[in-house]
């Protein structure tokens, strides 16, 4: 096993721990968090997989700004288990039904994948690359990026106008 391989399987593990810890923790403030270090193990996949572009992204948009909203909002609300209404015993095996139907189409679905022969190529090709993305941005699509510049001066300018009022 190579380094990659080993990073895989730690930033999988990290992804599928995270991921779960968002599900059952009680505290709303904790879940925002462990969905934090969701978005990081998922942005080290993507570099693993040499889109680093996507990889940034995600970092800065979603664990950046998305969860700060998140947190926000949380704390704003000031969800206390005091003032949760109590839950009617059959709402909450509808639940477990429900959950019990998705589990099974999920593994319907999942037993006629073929994954057998198929590994994803980590570092090869340059499809992620910023390079690429800069090159075709600026000779093929030009025209849409500068439209799209001026489109979001114009909002700028309006919001400022609209804030000094």
């Amino acid at each position: 096993m190579d380094i990659s391989q080993v990073l895989f399987y730690a930033l999988s593990a990290m992804a599928l721990g995270s991921a779960i810890m968002v599900v059952i923790s009680r505290n709303p403030v904790h879940s925002v968090l462990w969905l934090i270090i969701t978005f990081f193990a998922i942005s080290g996949h993507y570099i693993l997989m040499n889109a680093q572009f996507l990889g940034i992204v995600n970092l800065i948009v979603y664990a950046g700004a998305i969860m700060v909203l998140f947190l926000f909002v949380i704390m704003l609300m000031n969800l206390n288990a005091e003032t949760e209404p109590q839950k009617n015993k059959w709402l909450k095996l509808a639940g477990v039904v429900a959950g019990g139907c998705l589990l099974l189409v999920l593994v319907a679905a999942l037993k006629q994948a073929e994954v057998k022969g198929q590994v994803a190529m980590l570092g090869t090709g340059d499809i992620g690359l910023i390079k690429n993305l800069g090159t075709a941005l600026f000779t093929d699509y030009v025209v849409p990026f500068e439209i799209s510049s001026v489109l979001f001066l114009s909002a700028m300018v309006g919001a400022v106008v609209i804030g000094k009022k």
